[in-house]
C-alpha cells in the first residue's frame, strides 16, 4: 500500500490488462529483468517499463539492480492490504443489505 494507506493506486494500478499480467508472471517470487519480461509478448521493452514503473509507484513491484540492468519482484504486502479494504466494504455492504431486508420484511 501506498506510504498514505490510500488503496487507490493499487487498484489503479491492477486496473490494467498488462499490468496484471505481468504482476500474475512476477508473483513466483523470482525477480526478473525487464528483457525477460518483455520477451514472448507484444509488447516491447519500452512498454514494460513503464508499466513496471506504474505498479513500483504503488507498491506492487519492487527492483534491485543486478549489474546494468534493473530485476523485478513482487511485493505482495499492498496485495494483502487491498484485499482486507475489499474485506471491510463487503461486510459493510452485507451490513447494510441485512438493515433493508429486515426494513423490507417488516
Amino acid at each position: 500500500m501506498t506510504p498514505q494507506g490510500n488503496p487507490a493506486p493499487v487498484f489503479a494500478a491492477l486496473s490494467d490488462p498488462t499490468r496484471l499480467a505481468l504482476l500474475l508472471k512476477l508473483s513466483d517470487g523470482r525477480a526478473r529483468s525487464i528483457a525477460t519480461l518483455s520477451a514472448d509478448t507484444h509488447l516491447t521493452r519500452q512498454a514494460v517499463t513503464k508499466h513496471l514503473h506504474v505498479l513500483e509507484k504503488a507498491g506492487l513491484v519492487g527492483s534491485v539492480r543486478v549489474g546494468r540492468e534493473s530485476r523485478f519482484a513482487c511485493q505482495p504486502e499492498p496485495i494483502a492490504t487491498a484485499r482486507s479494504y475489499l474485506d471491510t466494504v463487503s461486510r459493510q455492504w452485507d451490513d447494510a443489505l441485512g438493515r433493508l431486508q429486515a426494513l423490507v420484511e417488516r
